[in-house]
């Protein structure tokens, strides 16, 4: 039988048999769902530890009579209150009466004496077996059970599938096998698809084991199927974005060797652990800034929106309030795990669109220049959606963020976009011959082995347009007069040239013939972004007293403030000539490169 589904695989998708076949062995399918049977087995005999006993407390969550013992004693502590009170006030003043006193001190005394036999019944007092509500405990019961293995699907299929895929593909690549894979005639989507559904298979198996009783307890919670279905299908999705981007990093960080999948793993393992704590969170539970984006991406918070017991907040689930564009998604369940599937369903299009560039062509750059356009585009879409809801954070707190994550951004498609010397020197030897139709400034716009810096420009101009707007349009309440909007236009022009000089040096540094060059660019680039900074704080000098020297470090904004339009304006020219000066020299490089080689080796003699 299991012969038979194998080669009906092997028609469909061959690539996915053969995974199949080598992991669906009997001893390895045993130990998966011997290994998922056994964790349900401690688990539910854990859950059945705190079975009510013949000794269940009377103050027990479940105990029946509990509640009315309790208000007897809410009762006896209010009568207790009152005497106390009245005895109080009237031993100041003088009575016509004597036995007003001794009449309430024996009164308070009869209270005190019922308040301390319910406090013994109450505590040294067993719940009768008939009084214990068995049918919440059972159901508190498996709605434990439930929300345990909710968890544990999550970082086993997320954690142990990403490492596994990553795995793969860096042994794949050692024994020199992925070479030959990519010669295959079969797509790359039939490829990595196989690699994707056969790689985790006895992680699969694993959970698909445990999915009757996770159902089955889910049901026993009284929690709807809707929500139990909901949940699978977050989970399905979210496991193809994390998939997509294990293969995409497995791709590209060959670098690494032995160490990706523990870096590629270990990287999802503190993404989750990090999501989770801010969803279990009860401050900082806003999804009004850019970051939210980035929560989104998580299951955490959609989980705990499915089934509120998860984390017991008691404040609320922050997803009721959430609005993309001031639509409000989170007030209804529907709603807002279409909006999960339907971001985890293009974020993963995205990454497949990387991939299949990246697979058949190693070599080339990541992205392509016209995809880094598409990215920032949404990018910044998806954080303005998050920034523009009716409980807005304060724009002190939200555009920091969002300077911060473009930063980000931009530095990691710097690297990303920028081509090596050989593809420099590829296209400045043949742009003529290849793209005679194109013109010079398409091909820097859009050209495969072009040099990144135009490109890059355009990035920041994508990013900082909202911003601009923001600046522009502000509301009322934020109006700026027109020296803060100038500065504040200012120091958006400063950023983006500074970024350009960080693109600038690290495209001259790709131009190296070490074959460590991305090493050198990255740690080049790192040194200009993070030493100015340290070393003006180190010296003490701060944009207070000095904000012409920070208006040159990849922090101008705090001197932005200080600075005078004069003072910004020229270091902005200072910024410029730097930028001129940078890719004068690169140009020279690049019109190196394109010299033949006959050339190069006359000019030699």
């Amino acid at each position: 039988m299991m012969l038979n589904f194998l080669d009906r695989v092997g028609e469909w998708n061959p690539q996915l048999f053969r995974e199949l076949k080598g992991r669906l062995k009997p001893i390895n399918v045993l130990l998966a769902v011997a290994s998922s049977l056994l964790l349900q087995l401690v688990v539910f005999l854990y859950q059945l530890g705190s079975y009510p006993s013949d000794k269940y407390p009377l103050t027990g969550e479940y105990c029946l009579l509990s509640p009315i013992y309790n208000h007897h004693r809410e009762k006896l502590y209010q009568q207790q209150s009152v005497l106390n009170n009245k005895l109080s006030n009237y031993q100041k003043i003088e009575l016509s009466d004597p036995t007003i006193i001794p009449n309430l001190k024996a009164q308070l005394q009869q209270v005190n004496t019922q308040l301390s036999d319910i406090r013994d019944k109450l505590y040294k007092t067993d719940c009768p077996p008939n009084e214990i509500n068995w049918q919440m405990w059972w159901q508190d019961h498996w709605g434990y059970i439930f929300l345990t293995f909710s968890v544990v699907f999550i970082f086993i299929l997320l954690v142990a599938g990403t490492y596994l895929l990553i795995s793969d593909l860096a042994k794949e690549e050692n024994k020199g096998t992925l070479n030959f894979i990519r010669l295959s005639p079969q797509t790359e989507t039939s490829i990595l698809g196989g690699k994707i559904l056969g790689v985790p298979s006895l992680v699969y198996l694993f959970v698909l084991t445990a999915i009757p009783l996770h159902f089955w307890a889910g049901k026993s919670a009284n929690i709807a199927a809707s929500y139990i279905f909901g949940y699978y299908a977050i989970l399905i999705t979210c496991c193809g974005f994390f998939y997509s981007a294990a293969l995409l990093f497995g791709l590209v960080s060959r670098w690494f060797s032995g160490f990706q999948p523990w870096l590629g793993s270990g990287g999802v393992l503190l993404f989750l652990s990090m999501t989770m704590a801010m969803a279990d969170s009860s401050y900082n539970n806003d999804f009004n800034t850019p970051v939210g984006w980035l929560r989104i991406l998580s299951p955490w918070d959609i989980t705990n929106y499915l089934f509120p017991n998860l984390f017991n907040l008691h404040k609320g689930l922050p997803l009721e309030s959430f609005q993309f564009f001031y639509i409000p998604i989170g007030q209804n369940a529907t709603s807002l795990v279409g909006f999960y599937l339907v971001n985890y369903g293009i974020v993963a299009y995205g990454i497949w669109q990387v991939i299949k560039r990246c697979f058949r062509n190693p070599d080339i750059t990541i992205l392509s220049k016209k995809q880094s356009y598409i990215i920032t585009a949404f990018t910044q879409f998806m954080f303005l959606g998050f920034m523009m809801q009716e409980s807005a954070a304060r724009h002190y707190e939200t555009v920091p963020l969002f300077l911060v994550l473009n930063a980000i951004l931009i530095t990691g498609l710097i690297f990303i976009n920028s081509p090596v010397r050989q593809n420099i020197q590829d296209w400045a030897r043949y742009r003529h011959q290849n793209n005679s139709h194109k013109s010079l400034l398409q091909d820097l716009l859009f050209g495969e082995k072009s040099p990144a810096i135009i490109a890059i420009g355009v990035n920041l101009i994508i990013a900082a347009t909202p911003l601009v707007i923001w600046v522009i349009a502000l509301p009322k309440d934020l109006q700026l007069n027109s020296t803060e909007q100038n500065q504040a236009l200012l120091g958006i022009v400063i950023s983006i040239t500074m970024m350009l000089i960080y693109a600038s040096i690290a495209q001259l540094m790709l131009l190296m013939k070490n074959p460590k060059r991305y090493l050198w660019a990255v740690g080049t680039v790192g040194a200009v972004i993070t030493f100015p900074p340290v070393i003006l704080s180190v010296l003490r000098i701060y944009p207070g007293n000095n904000a012409a020297a920070w208006l040159f470090s990849s922090f101008p904004w705090p001197a932005i403030d200080e600075a005078t339009i004069s003072t910004t304006l020229m270091s902005l020219c200072v910024d410029v000539i730097i930028i001129a000066l940078l890719n004068w020299r690169l140009n020279k490089k690049i019109q190196v490169l394109g010299e033949s080689a006959t050339k190069a080796l006359l000019a030699a003699r």
